[in-house]
């Protein structure tokens, strides 16, 4: 046979392979393997899997705080899941019958009983509370210290200002989505933090009663409010965060990651580990790490033992109370501040406005602009990939360290009472000394980081510990060594 003849030969053969006609002596792919073969000839999906496994992530240990978020918030869904099942969202009144001897005959809301049986007859239902519960404070808090570490090493400069503005909106939501899940037992403690929250609405001009009567369906207490908040907590808010998640990580694929300079690291590439095998199985065991640590703690460290506080009476006030932790410094702004109110225009505005509505609504307003703030003071245009030392960026260490402390001031505020209690003095002693604590120590520390980084900065790769006290008082040139 001539080449051209075989040549035909081999093409018609190559033609009935291609039209999926079976050929005598040769086994037929499986039917899964044609699938694979005609998604991937029309998607080109193996690959995006070749590009996505040869991904290549820093090995930096700060950057792990964001997945420690994402896998919080995966034991929160699953855990959630399970609590929905047993709980009933409902001011209805019924007579506890169940096992807790300390309440038995007393008249509640089917929410919180439905709640102490969570606690004390659903198997692995008391796990399952506590686990949800601290797995919401470590999912909040390791977004806060994930925005940190994302502003003291400018991560948020171009072309990242979009994923700080998706990581500020996650913030809020999951702030709102804790206090919702905190409301939901309606005891004592939550009912009273409730209480606060229709006061704060009210307090906003104009628009506050129409919000307060949206929310909660009339005055408090109104029956409709626990219903719409369940549905804000295991609805709404969830699948927004979801979504946000999944817009976080996308453009954190496509813009690649940012790291921190040293020898090697430029613009233009990235040094880790790739995707497969290495880094997914460190971020799975991360994963599982996270989990047991929770659950650890669900079964191990008791918090928010509702039984304790009993059903919620609009009559009472649990005092001494506090929030948790991530609305302590809100706590702490209303208990400073003073009893202000403003009349004007028709309009009173009455004193919790000030501290809770005014005080929030500058701290996110400023952390959305602060990327494009920061590119109109310092003009910077240019894409960064690498990220800064906090060392190199005085002006900016120090803002963040001096708003640092103000919440952290605020925080401490929050325990007035408490602290009163234990070292015996007077509230409204202890009060000023809080007052006057959230305007003083703020600058100071903000002026006191400001020297140090300057004296780093100029100094070139010395450690703070062995940074001449002298240089911090008196700036020299900077060192040109790195």
């Amino acid at each position: 046979m001539t080449d051209a003849a075989r040549g035909g030969a081999r093409g018609s053969r190559s033609e009935r392979e291609r039209a999926g006609v079976s050929l005598p002596g040769r086994e037929e792919p499986p039917f899964q393997d044609r699938i694979g073969a005609w998604l991937d000839e029309r998607l080109h999906l193996s690959r995006f899997a070749r590009q996505a496994l040869d991904k290549v992530f820093p090995d930096h240990w700060s950057f792990m705080f964001g997945e420690i978020a994402l896998y919080s918030f995966v034991v929160l869904v699953l855990t959630g899941v399970f609590l929905a099942f047993f709980f009933e969202p409902s001011l209805t009144p019924t007579t506890y019958e169940g096992p807790y001897e300390p309440l038995r005959g007393l008249e509640m809301s089917d929410a919180y009983a439905s709640t102490l049986r969570l606690s004390f007859e659903v198997r692995a239902g008391l796990v399952m509370r506590q686990t949800h519960h601290w797995a919401a404070l470590v999912f909040i808090g390791s977004i806060v210290v994930h925005l940190c570490r994302v502003f003291f090493t400018g991560a948020f400069r171009r072309p990242r200002e979009i994923n700080w503005v998706i990581g500020v909106t996650m913030l809020l939501l999951a702030l709102l989505n804790g206090f919702t899940g905190y409301s939901l037992p309606d005891d004592l403690l939550s009912g009273t933090g409730l209480r606060i929250m229709y006061s704060v609405i009210l307090s906003v001009p104009l628009l506050g009663p129409w919000a307060a009567f949206l929310l909660f369906g009339g005055e408090f207490p109104a029956e409709q409010i626990l219903g719409r908040l369940f549905v804000l907590h295991i609805f709404l808010v969830p699948v927004i965060l979801g979504a946000l998640l999944g817009a976080h990580l996308a453009l954190v694929w496509h813009q690649k990651h940012t790291q921190f300079p040293e020898p090697g690291h430029t613009e233009a590439n990235v040094v880790g580990s790739r995707l497969w095998p290495t880094y997914a199985l460190k971020s799975v065991g991360l994963f599982f790490l996270v989990a047991a640590v929770l659950t650890g703690l669900g079964g191990l460290v008791q918090i928010n033992p509702v039984w304790l506080y009993g059903p919620f009476d609009p009559s009472q006030v649990t005092s001494p109370a506090q929030p948790d932790w991530y609305l302590g410094w809100l706590e702490g702004a209303l208990r400073l501040f003073p009893n202000w109110e403003i009349r004007a225009f028709g309009f009173e505005i009455p004193e919790p406005f000030f501290p809770a509505v005014l005080v929030p609504g500058i701290t996110f307003a400023v952390l959305y602009a602060w990327p494009f703030l920061e590119r109109l003071m310092t003009k910077d245009q240019a894409e960064h990939h690498l990220l800064d030392r906090p060392r190199d960026r005085p002006v900016r260490t120090a803002f963040g360290a001096g708003t640092l402390t103000f919440y952290a001031s605020l925080f401490a505020a929050a325990s007035n009472d408490l602290v009163a209690h234990w070292f015996e003095l007077d509230i409204e002693t202890v009060t000023w000394f809080f007052r006057v604590l959230v305007l003083v120590l703020p600058p100071a520390v903000a002026l006191l980081t400001f020297l140090v980084c300057r004296a780093l900065r100029d100094a070139g790769d010395v450690r703070l510990t062995h940074l001449p006290l002298s240089s911090v008082w008196r700036p020299r040139a900077r060192s040109t060594h790195r």
